[in-house]
């Protein structure tokens, strides 16, 4: 009778468990997926932008690619007028909804 007891105590231990697994899994499809789907296109992005693109940056600022050497560009922002930033500082929401990319 004892080990009956035992043994349903501890079937019921586990049970516990599964609501927790439940709610792991719904946070990685809701949570953790779709920002690693995201940070993967803005590296896509940042990788495609080329010489003369029109971008927006994150803290706001327009301009036009005039160069790129490695991780930074230089932005022409009025004519004459360039600044020098890492790539890492294109927003690609930004870009793409007031330029339109792809």
């Amino acid at each position: 009778m004892f080990s009956i007891l035992l043994q349903a105590a501890a079937g019921s231990s586990y049970m516990q468990f599964i609501p927790l697994i439940g709610i792991i899994v719904v946070f990685y499809f809701f949570m953790i997926r779709p920002q690693q789907k995201k940070a993967k296109d803005q590296k896509k992005f940042i990788d495609e932008v080329k010489k003369g693109d029109d971008v927006v940056t994150i803290g706001g600022i327009y301009g036009r690619v005039a160069e790129i050497e490695g991780d930074t560009i230089s932005l022409e922002v009025e004519r004459g007028g360039r600044i020098k930033m890492s790539k890492s500082a294109i927003s690609m929401e930004t870009t793409k909804s007031i330029f339109g990319k792809k």
